[in-house]
């Protein structure tokens, strides 16, 4: 354990880029290899549109990243946080516990909020246009939602007390579950359904991609399914009858068009049909 913290202390910004590359690349090779849908669509043009996103996204948190190492250093220097509350334990349990209050923080609770908010929706509704879900869509995301998601990976880190090494852990496993669970592949529904008590399987998360409430409005989790259970927010729907995109934005000039995606912050609200 003491390697791997060392490793996530000092990790090289390259190595990081390379987690992400690999994951889309080994996910991007199996789903063509073995899809769960054969869509008909032009691959490369809706990788395309993800990929820009996945950038943006990747410029908002380099651009803000010393905020988040000063939030870690704050943390540790002043003794602030749960984890630097609780009595001394085991590294194992306590790496566990931080990565478990890390994704309930950072990625159950500001995810549920993007759904309840909406002036946060509106952002947040880039992603869910996508209706062809593959392993790039984990990273589709618009730079304004890119913003809100930092801001909440900060208060995560505060309000956990989560050592930097910790957190540059839960953002490689991260990207790394969510290319996963969004990858168009089919796993045995028996393993998929095995997976779900531990972790958010592809299953479990593509029901939060079906087009219409309440589906969308469930299973909010990033990696650990244990946060929807409890909360009451796990839904489940076979995966033959999932449909993807958002019913407020069917239209392929409003979900497959860059420009488009990245107006849609900006114009009237529309409601979903079950609102």
């Amino acid at each position: 354990m003491e390697t791997l913290i060392d490793y996530f202390e000092t990790i090289p910004s390259l190595h990081r880029g390379l987690i992400l590359v690999g994951g889309i690349t080994l996910f991007w090779l199996i789903e063509n290899a073995f899809p769960l849908f054969k869509f008909k669509y032009r691959k490369i043009h809706h990788a395309g549109i993800n990929i820009f996103f996945t950038l943006t996204t990747i410029g908002v948190n380099f651009a803000m990243a010393f905020i988040l190492l000063l939030a870690a250093d704050f943390s540790i220097q002043q003794n602030f946080g749960i984890l630097q509350w609780l009595p001394q334990m085991n590294i194992w349990i306590y790496t566990l516990v931080g990565l478990l209050l890390l994704d309930l923080i950072g990625a159950y609770w500001v995810h549920l909020v993007e759904h309840k908010v909406k002036f946060l929706w509106r952002f947040h509704l880039i992603h869910h246009t996508d209706t062809w879900i593959d392993t790039t869509s984990a990273n589709r995301h618009h730079p304004g939602e890119s913003v809100i998601r930092f801001v909440f990976t900060v208060l995560g880190v505060l309000i956990v007390g989560s050592p930097m090494w910790m957190v540059f852990l839960y953002q490689s496993l991260s990207v790394v579950f969510s290319q996963f669970n969004h990858a168009n592949i089919p796993l045995p529904k028996k393993l998929d359904k095995l997976l779900s008590f531990f972790i958010i399987s592809p299953d479990m998360h593509k029901v939060h991609h079906h087009y219409k409430l309440p589906y969308t409005d469930s299973n909010y989790g990033n990696i650990f399914s244990v946060w929807d259970r409890l909360f009451g927010t796990y839904t489940y729907l076979d995966r033959d009858k999932i449909v993807y995109g958002v019913d407020t934005h069917m239209d392929p000039k409003e979900n497959n068009e860059l420009s488009s995606l990245l107006k849609i912050p900006f114009q009237k609200y529309r409601s979903p049909e079950n609102e």
